[in-house]
């Protein structure tokens, strides 16, 4: 399935069905914890700077298992990438 960018922004515009405040640690940056704006959307999940309205990115959800690790962090694991497991903290909004 194939999305162009316009598509893509009209549908993060969209009332989302869940959406946190995380904290992101960045690998190449060591310790530093950059604060998103994440939204889930159908099945995309987008992430937004704390202070723009644009989404700097989306993950498509599919072929995927999200599991409750500890009360406020959650893991994505992609089976389509070796079964690659990422964990995220949050403070849920909604």
């Amino acid at each position: 399935m194939r999305y162009n960018e316009k598509e893509l922004q009209a549908l993060s515009r969209q009332p989302a069905e869940k959406a946190a405040e995380i904290g992101m640690r960045v690998p190449k940056k060591g310790s530093v914890v950059k604060r998103r704006l994440v939204k889930l959307v159908v099945n995309f999940l987008f992430y937004f700077r704390t202070d723009e309205a644009e989404p700097i990115g989306a993950l498509l959800l599919e072929h995927c298992r999200i599991a409750e690790e500890e009360p406020s962090v959650f893991s994505i694991t992609m089976s389509s990438c070796g079964e690659v497991s990422s964990f995220i903290g949050m403070r849920s909004r909604r």
